[in-house]
C-alpha cells in the first residue's frame, strides 16, 4: 500500500499555515496580520501560500473593513479541514510503517 501526502498541504509553509488555521475552532477566522505574526512570514510569502490554499478551496479569504481600515481574515474551509485530517492520517500511517511497500530487513 502506498500512502500519498497532499502536495498542496505538504509544502512546509503551507503546512504551517494549515496547522495554525486547524487550531482555530470550526468556523473561526484569524486576521492576516495576526497569522503573519504567528508564522513569522513576510506578507508576500504568506499571500503566495494562501493563494495556493485558496485555489485548492482549503482556505477562505474574507476582505472587510473595520471603520475605514481594510481587514483581511483567513479561515480553514470544511474541505481544508478534511484535507488536513486526511493528511495527518496519511502521515501517521507512514510513521507507523503501514505505508511501506516492503518490510525492513
Amino acid at each position: 500500500m502506498s500512502v500519498e501526502l497532499d502536495p498542496v498541504i505538504h509544502a512546509q509553509a503551507r503546512l504551517r499555515v494549515t496547522v495554525a488555521l486547524a487550531a482555530l475552532a470550526d468556523g473561526d477566522s484569524i486576521s492576516f496580520p495576526r497569522l503573519q505574526e504567528l508564522l513569522g512570514m513576510t506578507a508576500g510569502n504568506l499571500s503566495t501560500h494562501l493563494r495556493k490554499l485558496e485555489d485548492a478551496e482549503y482556505v477562505e479569504i474574507t476582505k472587510t473593513h473595520q471603520r475605514r481600515t481594510p481587514v483581511t481574515y483567513v479561515s480553514l474551509t470544511r474541505r481544508g479541514r478534511l484535507a488536513f485530517e486526511d493528511y495527518t492520517a496519511s502521515l501517521k500511517a507512514l510513521l507507523n510503517g503501514s505505508g511501506r511497500d516492503s518490510q525492513r530487513d
